[in-house]
């Protein structure tokens, strides 16, 4: 357990020390707050103030705000996990893994000290991203998430910290130098906002490309943090009307269905679960066939 923790330790070390590394980390989700400030804000504004004439603008504001910032904060989840292991990546390019190798440390406590790196990057990473959107919300006259909705949502930015970092351990092995890792990092932080359908929201796009997103499991994880983190703006835009609440949901993937088979809560965390398990395995069986 010791090994685990000063490899942990090592790992993050590396990655904070690299000021750099960190920004990029952050980088989708600094330009989605951009392109919502400078231009998608507004239009989500004047859509939602068309379909609904009699919510206020305030309660409207709040809504998007927080709709925004919810996507943002899954981006994180995953994006962080990955750039946390660009760590693993230079030792691999820089031979460091032969020292590993003649030391007494075991493979499967260096593969769980780039684990849990990755997976505390992430979590440590997106806290700060939702304290951001809080105090935003704050600053915009927003009230703050209750005691409960917080807790959900740190949940949900734990579950999705985990099943991303052992996705991302998967992908990374598959990498042998920087210079694929940074290619790797601008395509994912490039698809992620448009699969998570954090850019635009769902109900824009085609039903089958809308079958397809929520099929996977980045749709499914800001789904999740969607809910509790709009859940009382979604009450108030919509006027406590159900039929309201229900179509506003569905149009901007507050919740998700699958060829007409609705994506509950259950399965949603199932599927991240299950990712967590299946990548956690094979980026283990990958890492210690790497690490020789």
């Amino acid at each position: 357990m010791r090994s685990i923790t000063l490899l942990t330790g090592r790992n993050l070390r590396l990655f904070f020390r690299d000021r750099a590394g960190v920004f990029f980390s952050l980088l989708s989700a600094l330009i989605l707050i951009g392109l919502y400030a400078l231009f998608l804000g507004n239009l989500q504004v004047q859509n939602l103030t068309e379909r609904l004439p009699g919510a206020s603008d305030s309660d409207i504001h709040w809504f998007v705000n927080a709709w925004v910032f919810a996507g943002i904060t899954m981006i994180t989840t995953l994006t962080t996990a990955l750039a946390a292991l660009a760590v693993f990546v230079d030792d691999r390019a820089s031979g460091r893994f032969s020292d590993f190798i003649v030391s007494p440390i075991r493979r499967w406590q260096l593969i769980l000290g780039y684990l849990a790196a990755s997976f505390i990057v992430s979590v440590v990473m997106s806290i700060v991203i939702l304290i951001v959107g809080q105090l935003y919300l704050v600053t915009q006259g927003d009230p703050l998430l209750s005691v409960g909705e917080l807790a959900q949502v740190l949940g949900y930015i734990a579950l999705s910290s985990a099943a991303f970092a052992a996705l991302a351990s998967f992908a990374v092995t598959f990498l042998t130098s920087a210079g694929a890792f940074a290619a790797l990092s601008t395509v994912v932080g490039t698809l992620i906002g448009f699969l998570a359908g954090a850019y635009i929201p769902a109900g824009t796009l085609p039903a089958g490309v809308v079958n397809v997103m929520n099929a996977l499991p980045f749709a499914q994880s800001a789904m999740l943090i969607r809910q509790p983190y709009t859940a009382g703006a979604l009450d108030a835009v919509a006027g406590g009307q159900p039929q309201a609440v229900s179509a506003m949901s569905e149009f901007y993937g507050i919740t998700a269905s699958v060829g007409g088979t609705e994506i509950t809560v259950g399965i949603a965390v199932t599927v991240l679960v299950g990712v967590l398990v299946v990548f956690a395995a094979l980026g283990t069986w990958r890492l210690s066939r790497t690490i020789r």
